[in-house]
């Protein structure tokens, strides 16, 4: 079911859902409702499953990775950062990554650098120990930073990658660098440097980079994904490419087609 209209509201979607689900028996079908029965369950073996609607949240969410390539430039649909932040649990597109090959790469370069920066003497918070969820009067905010060194008065937070260098991944680290110190208790006020590394090189952030202007962007992207007026569509073979959400829930999704490709013989 695409989300379009009336239907974008999470309001109206909570309603529907509280309509059309019986949380008491939810296999038993309305016997006023003379539809096939694969369109009411979800039967994860049956070859013509249907997947259940997207479910509205409590209250919009949104996770670090999302915001980073919208403050960066990087990508331009905010409505796809908008329908992450007030559902779960709708259906993804098929994937050829290699999830498993990923977590293997990814763990290995956290812990050369962990052990890198624990023999220089820091004490290094890892993954889980940095989960944070920092709630505003719009959204909560959610992340996990890959690593927290602290040795004196030097604070740094580290963000590893795997692949090809990118602004993302430095917007992905300040947001770590203004949401850690107000969101978890033992960081209260560390003033934290950044740092991205990738298996060859490293870029560094420096503490002034969280200034006023960078805490207005950020709060005023949260403040437009949070809205209950979904945020602007921007369909584009680029995006649409990397993009988790199905044509059923974006029917403007572009599939199949070449990023303005085209021939002349004017030059």
């Amino acid at each position: 079911m695409a989300i379009t209209g009336k239907e974008s509201s999470p309001a109206w979607r909570r309603q529907r859902s509280n309509q059309e689900t019986d949380d008491s028996c939810p296999l038993t079908p309305r016997p006023e409702s003379p539809v096939d029965w694969r369109d009411t369950f979800f039967v994860p073996s049956h070859p013509h499953r249907r997947p259940l609607l997207p479910r509205p949240r409590e209250s919009p969410y949104v996770w670090a990775t999302w915001l980073a390539k919208l403050l960066a430039g990087e990508n331009s649909c905010e409505w796809a950062g908008w329908f992450r932040s007030h559902y779960q649990d709708w259906a993804r597109p098929p994937s050829d990554f290699d999830q498993a090959q990923w977590m293997l790469d990814h763990t290995a370069l956290v812990t050369r650098e962990r052990e890198s920066r624990e023999r220089l003497g820091y004490t290094v918070f890892t993954e889980n120990q940095n989960s944070f969820r920092l709630r505003g009067r719009s959204a909560t905010v959610a992340g996990k930073p890959d690593l927290i060194a602290l040795k004196g008065s030097d604070a740094v937070i580290v963000d590893a990658r795997t692949g090809k260098p990118g602004p993302a991944h430095a917007a992905q680290v300040l947001i770590y660098m203004y949401a850690v110190p107000k969101a978890l208790e033992k960081f209260r006020g560390v003033e934290f440097r950044g740092h991205v590394v990738y298996p060859e090189s490293q870029v560094g952030i420096p503490v002034s980079a969280v200034d006023k202007k960078f805490t207005e962007n950020l709060g005023s992207l949260i403040r437009r994904l949070a809205s209950e007026t979904p945020a602007r569509r921007v369909p584009s073979a680029q995006e649409c490419a990397f993009c988790d959400i199905t044509k059923s829930d974006c029917p403007e999704r572009v599939e199949g087609i070449a990023p303005g490709e085209a021939t002349t013989d004017d030059f």
